[in-house]
């Protein structure tokens, strides 16, 4: 690794002046490198990067800030109270995506969470300030102004999950989501498979994408087979094992006789089974469970549960490519990815 010496024989930092020397190009051409690689023949940008990696070259960012007008960092935003992000095992997962897919190209991921209108204040004014390029936008609630503020402020937004409300049409907002709606529909449709006919739901928050479109698959699949539509049936729960409890519990005052359901979320699939179990229900021979998200939560449950697949990898990946192509210049665009039915001792 080539260090220039100082007149006092102290060591510096390697130079954007020390890589172009040892690549043999113009200091311009190496900066064009830096930026993208815009207007620069393959041989000079290996020629470049092979000098980065023997000078040790590092980028001075906050100097780079002030001539691209960048931060050069993303934000992860997520606009539920903290307790949440270390409960939820899906919000660890997207985020360990996330960090990773901005690493490969060097970029910094902040994690904000914002639960409060106050906390969502000071994070959209930190936000339109500057401080971030761009923001991962997760678990965005239906008349939540966060995503409409920072939408209007020109910050470049990606949210992952389908946006609800007024005003979030693809053509505005750029989402990533997995197919809710046909994972939902794959689950009731295994449930019938299995010769259930009172099959139950425990659906999600109803002001987020995720709730209402697995909901909706639970109600079209119920009128494909044609099966009526018992609202005694239907709970909504939070996303929490509390809630899934809470809501198995309304469920086996309402119509106990069910003998499956399906339930939004992994995590309040282990609320459903620890409150049929109290109720001395067997599970799957008393009553067939299924889950949605196949994250860890669906190992940890006695027996382990049949989910719905959610590919966090791609959903992560597609956020952050996105998220940059809006970054530099491209309009919003929509991606939705296929889920894949996970069948385990539950149902």
């Amino acid at each position: 690794m080539t260090m220039s010496t100082t007149g006092g024989g102290r060591r510096r930092p390697p130079t954007i002046h020390d890589v172009a020397r040892e690549a043999g190009v113009s200091r311009g051409t190496v900066s064009r490198v830096l930026n993208g690689g815009h207007y620069v023949s393959p041989a000079a940008q290996e020629a470049v990067n092979a000098a980065i990696r023997k000078t040790g070259y590092v980028v001075n960012r906050h100097a780079r800030s002030l001539i691209t007008g960048r931060s050069d960092s993303v934000g992860f935003l997520l606009t539920e109270p903290q307790e949440k992000f270390f409960e939820d095992p899906n919000f660890n997962v997207l985020l360990r995506g996330c960090t990773s897919a901005l690493a490969a190209h060097d970029i910094p991921l902040l994690l904000m969470i914002a639960g409060t209108p106050d906390e969502r204040r000071r994070i959209t004014r930190y936000i339109t300030a500057g401080h971030v390029d761009g923001v991962l936008l997760v678990s965005s609630h239906s008349g939540d102004p966060v995503a409409a503020e920072l939408r209007e402020a020109g910050v470049p937004l990606v949210s992952c999950g389908k946006p609800i409300g007024p005003g979030s049409s693809a053509s505005k907002v750029s989402y990533v989501a997995a197919d809710d709606r046909d994972g939902a529909r794959d689950m009731v449709r295994h449930l019938l498979s299995l010769g259930r006919r009172r099959v139950a739901t425990v659906a999600g928050p109803l002001d987020l994408p995720g709730g209402v479109d697995r909901l909706a698959g639970y109600r079209e699949v119920l009128a494909e087979a044609g099966l009526p539509v018992d609202e005694d049936l239907i709970v909504s729960g939070d996303y929490s094992r509390a809630g899934g409890e809470a809501a198995a519990a309304r469920l086996l005052d309402r119509a106990p006789d069910f003998d499956a359901v399906f339930v939004a979320s992994d995590l309040m699939a282990q609320g459903v089974m620890s409150a049929l179990q109290k109720a001395g229900r067997r599970v799957p021979e008393d009553v067939a469970v299924g889950g949605f998200d196949d994250s860890p939560a669906a190992l940890t449950t006695e027996p382990a549960l049949t989910t719905i697949r959610q590919p966090w990898d791609r959903i992560s990946a597609e956020m952050v490519r996105v998220l940059l192509a809006q970054i530099g210049g491209e309009d919003p665009a929509a991606v939705i990815l296929p889920t894949e039915l996970v069948r385990r001792e539950s149902a």
